[in-house]
Formats: structure tokens, sequence, C-alpha cells
């Protein structure tokens, strides 16, 4: 089976702590985007290279002391065990694959000369297990703490001594190599009572930093365990999330509310600070220049910010929840807009920056489409209400107010550009007439008994198509109102379209089913099976008709010739299931979404493309 060829991918994990990891190189960065992992060039973000490994979300990564490995850990079903994985950066292949702990890998680290790696699980799990790297053999193991731990580092110049910490513990390990094992010593915090989230050791293993889920960082001395300081006095609403050095040898401290600041490591007082609204930093990387550092938040955005009076300026941006709708503008393959909760966003295809954003806070955008004449951008909500937005400004147009009870869950404009066609969560189906000065509901057909997923419009526009989750697709004819035909099958219908040539129809849904009908008497001519694993959720065809794209529940993305029924290229990279996919109108590229908001671009295989 030929793979799909990765084009770009647009999204970053921004629950990952410590996200972002810049390579010794200054060339190069990697970030973590569901399962994959992903290597691109500072600079130029279109020159990414993936590593794909994991079954599901990673959690955590840590880069060696040289930068030649990296540790990834992630999370699995319960009951499972969640792998880490040891990567050679120069080949990009997998060096181990190490496998103990249950259920989730809560943090990774490398020993100073990159002979140990030590890992934690998550809450399930509790065990720090120290591994080695030339065999990728477990060498000894321990439960962390009596409570969660949430972070491990090795010292930066002793190989064995290892610092661990999470609720309510703090610990220094002894790694006793002739006799394998870990012998824990608690550091004494007097009458301190923290959680936690991660820690700093500096550059002469004197002193750890430890950031608190209070808002303070805790200063304590690595040989004798004994708590030294605490500060600032004015604590970081949301915590302290993570801290690195700046290149003056102060700290550079993130919180969960978005604030980055400079403090003295010996008074841990708070020299400069500044903040950023997107969402609570979980990753601060310093640059090599020595000018700047990277930052990483827990709305998916990414900052550059200089050291000398901590000037701010936005990197890149994606959706941090699932995509629900991603569409092209008819005949237009440079662009392309997505819709996910609170907001709708338009991105350059080619260099994949985003040019738009339409925000309205606390409601999912579940579909959108794109008038016929390129003049609006037209959006279903979960409030019931039909907006339309300018395509350039962004601003409001016009909105159709109670359009459907419970939310628009489907929109398909027809090529006449003051129609438009909607269905809602209640399964109502209406026709609406959109002039400069009206809004006016031509038609409501109130067959369906279940959501309507998905509507397309006949190039004529007399006939449009709805399927539903009743286990019904019915053809409705545009001028009666009224139901020329119906589909019937023992599934939830997600996705319905017409063949280019309108003969035929295709539809799939929960039964794991791709149906070919006859769109003049409703028969099944064909039907092939679209997944093994899991239901299929979406389909999109080629304006040519010669082939077809399907995505769903099993994270593929597949691609079927149309005549063969067979399929021809999978594409594997998500990590969540597949939300919607679509072909471009030059047939070059398809574009999938799925439920961990990433946004992939994948390249259509020169036998098809060149049709």
């Amino acid at each position: 089976m030929e793979h799909l060829e990765l084009n770009a991918v647009i999204g970053f994990a921004g629950s990952v702590k410590n996200g972002i990891i810049l390579l010794p190189d200054n060339r190069s960065m990697i970030y973590a985007l569901g399962s994959t992992i992903v290597k691109r060039d500072v600079v130029n973000s279109s020159n990414q290279q993936f590593l794909q490994g994991h079954s599901d979300r990673v959690t955590c990564m840590a880069l060696s002391p040289t930068g030649r490995f990296l540790a990834s850990g992630q999370v699995t079903h319960l009951g499972f065990q969640a792998d880490v994985i040891v990567w050679d950066l120069e080949t990009l292949e997998i060096v181990h694959r190490l496998r103990l702990h249950k259920v989730r890998v809560e943090a990774v680290a490398f020993s100073c000369n990159e002979a140990w790696l030590a890992s934690i699980g998550g809450e399930d799990d509790n065990s720090l297990v120290v591994w080695n790297l030339e065999t990728g053999k477990a060498v000894c193991g321990s439960p962390a703490a009596s409570d969660a731990c949430h972070t491990v580092k090795f010292a930066r110049h002793d190989e064995f001594t290892i610092i661990t910490a999470g609720k309510l513990n703090m610990r220094v390990w002894d790694f006793d190599l002739a006799n394998r094992k870990v012998r824990p010593s608690d550091c004494n915090l007097g009458k301190l009572q923290r959680t936690i989230n991660n820690v700093y050791i500096d550059q002469n293993d004197e002193y750890c930093y430890a950031g608190t889920a209070s808002g303070d960082v805790l200063k304590v001395n690595i040989r004798t365990k004994l708590f030294k300081h605490i500060g600032p006095k004015s604590r970081m609403p949301q915590g302290v999330v993570t801290i690195e050095e700046t290149p003056s040898g102060e700290l550079l401290v993130g919180g969960g509310d978005g604030t980055i600041a400079i403090m003295d490591p010996i008074a841990l007082k708070v020299l400069r600070t500044t903040k950023i609204e997107a969402g609570g930093v979980t990753c601060l990387a310093p640059h090599a220049s020595g000018q700047l550092f990277f930052v990483a938040t827990s709305h998916c955005s990414t900052y550059v910010v200089k050291y000398e009076g901590l000037v701010v300026e936005l990197r890149s941006t994606c959706h941090s929840t699932k995509i629900h709708d991603v569409v092209y503008p008819a005949g237009y393959s440079e662009l392309f807009a997505t819709s996910s909760k609170n907001d709708i966003r338009v991105w350059n295809a080619r260099t994949c920056a985003e040019l738009l954003r339409i925000q309205i806070p606390n409601l999912d955008c579940n579909c959108i489409s794109f008038a016929r004449d390129g003049k609006a951008i037209i959006s279903g909500w979960s409030d019931g209400k039909i907006r339309a937005f300018g395509p350039q400004s962004g601003k409001l147009l016009y909105v159709i107010n109670d359009a459907h009870v419970g939310g628009v869950t489907s929109i398909a404009c027809a090529n006449d550009p003051e129609k438009i066609v909607s269905g809602g969560f209640d399964g109502s189906v209406r026709v609406w007439r959109v002039t400069a000065e009206s809004r006016v509901m031509l038609g409501s057909m109130k067959e369906h008994k279940a959501t309507v997923n998905c509507i397309k419009v006949r190039g004529n526009d007399l006939e449009f198509v709805s399927a539903s989750s009743d286990g019904s697709c019915i053809i409705w004819d545009m001028r009666r109102f009224a139901r020329n035909n119906s589909l019937f099958a023992s599934t939830f219908f997600k996705a319905v379209l017409y063949h280019p040539d309108e003969s035929q129809l295709l539809t799939t849904g929960t039964d794991r089913k791709i149906t070919n009908w006859d769109a003049y008497d409703g028969s099944a001519i064909r039907i092939v099976d679209g997944s093994s694993a899991a239901e299929v959720n979406t389909l999109d065809i080629a304006g040519s008709g010669d082939f077809f794209v399907s995505g769903g529940g099993d994270k593929l993305v597949k691609l079927w010739h149309y005549d063969e029924g067979q399929c021809q290229a999978i594409g594997i990279g998500h990590s969540g299931g597949v939300s919607k996919v679509v072909v471009s109108p030059d047939q070059k590229n398809i574009i999938s979404v799925g439920d961990e908001g990433a946004i992939l671009i994948w390249n259509i295989p020169e036998r098809f493309s060149a049709t």
C-alpha cells in the first residue's frame, strides 16, 4: 500500500510541558503534535520532517546533552503499557522502544554522559525507572513517591544523582549501579506543603529551583537536601509551570496565567515581568544566540521574546481543540478555512500562515462554507444561528437568528448566490434566500428524526441531498421543498456527496461502509469497507471524479480509486479521529483535520493529480 506524502502540518501541542526543543545546531526545532513529533526549520516553517512511532498522544520530551538523542513518552488506554521512544536525531530512526510504565509517561530525562535515561510514570504507575541507553534495558526502578510525581532531572555533572518532585514530595536519589538500586532521600522543606510542577538545577549542581502550583519558587540545596529560600512575595496566579536560565544567570520563570518573569536567583525577587494573553506558559526555550527565547502557551500559540525589555512577538498560532470543518473556496486552491470551538480561521495553503481569525467566544462553529462568488464565509454555530462574515475583513455581514433549535450542524451554498441550505441538530432542513436587505426562509423540511450531518446541492440547483444520524439520506426537490427520493441503511450517515457527473451518490457512516447509490432511483450499486476498525466520518471527491478521499475514527486518511473502489494510498499522521477531509480544487493536495486540532496537508500522488 502506497503512503501519502505529508506536505505540511499546521499545529502544535501546547499541553506538552517543555513542548518546544531547540536543537544545538540553532537551525532546527522539535515539537509534539498529537502522536507525531515534528522536526522543522526555525526560519522556514515548510521545511519539516516527521517522527512517527507513538500510538497515542505524546506527553513529554527531553533532548540529550549533546543533542543527538531525543526521548519522548506517550499516554495510552487504561490497563495498557505506555512507550518511551528514544530517537536518533541524525537518522530520525527509533533507537529503543522502552516499555514498562502503565497508562502514561509523565517525564523523561537524560544523564549528563548520555548513558542513562530516567522516566517517571503517570498517576496510575508513579514509578521511577532508570534505563541503560546502550542496551535499551531497564537497570532498576522504584516507586517514585507516596503521592503523584511530576518531574525528573539528572544532576548536570553527576550521572548517579537524580531529582524527582511532585505533589507534596521532593527527593534526591542516589543511583547505585553496582547493586542496581535507586535510594531516595527526602528533601527537608520544613513546614512547607507544595505541589511541584518543574525543577531547574543550576550550572554547578549546587541548588535546585522548584516551581510550585502555589505560584512560588523553592530554592533547595542538593547536597544537604535542605530548604534554603522561597520567593517571590507576590505569587504567580495559576502556579509556576516552567523555569529556565537567562544568559546572565538569572531565572526565567513561566506562569500558568501567561506571566513571564525574570528573577534574581539569590533573593528570588522578580526583576522584570511581562504577560501573554493567549493561555498559560507551558514552555520556555532559550535560543543559543543569547538574545531571545521561544515561548509556548496552553492555547497552542508560540512567541519569540527578547530578553532586552521582554518584547513579545507572535510567531505561530493554531487550533487548540477539535476542528469541525475545513473548506476551500470554489475553484481556488491558494487558501482554505477551518472552524473550531470559538473561531473560524483562514489559512494560506502554500505558506501555512494564518490570514484571518474570526472569534465568537464560548460557541462552537460546527460547519462553514464559502459562498460560490467568494464574497462571504457562511457558518453554522452551536447557538442555532447562521452567521456570514467578509472573507478578507472578517466583519459580520448578517446573522440568521434561530435558524435551527439546538445548533446548526451542516450548511451548503447553492450555485445561485442568494440561496443557502442548512441542517440542524433537531433534524430539520431549511432553505434560505439571502439578499443585501433580507434573509427569508423559503422552505423547512422536517422528515429526519436526528441530526443532519451533511448537505450537498446539485450543480443545477434543482435538487439537494441531506445525510442524517437517523439512518436515512433524503434527496429533496429545491423548488417544491418536498422529498424526491430517500436512501436507507442501518447506520448514522456522516457524509454524502454527488459524483461530478451527478449520476451517483456516495455515502458513509458509522457502519464503516462506503456505498455508491444510483442518484435517479436510489438503489445501492456498490458497497465497500471504508475501514476495518472505526467509523468513517468524512468523504470528499476530486473535481475529475477519478478518486475520492475518506477519513475517520481509525486516524487514517485513505485515497480511493472511484471506478475500482479500491484504496490506493493511506496517510498516517493524525493522533485523533479525522473529522473532515477536503481535496483541493487543483487536485494537488488533500487537507485533513482532526480531533487533536491538527491540520495536515498531503500531496496527492502524481498519477492522480495529473488527471
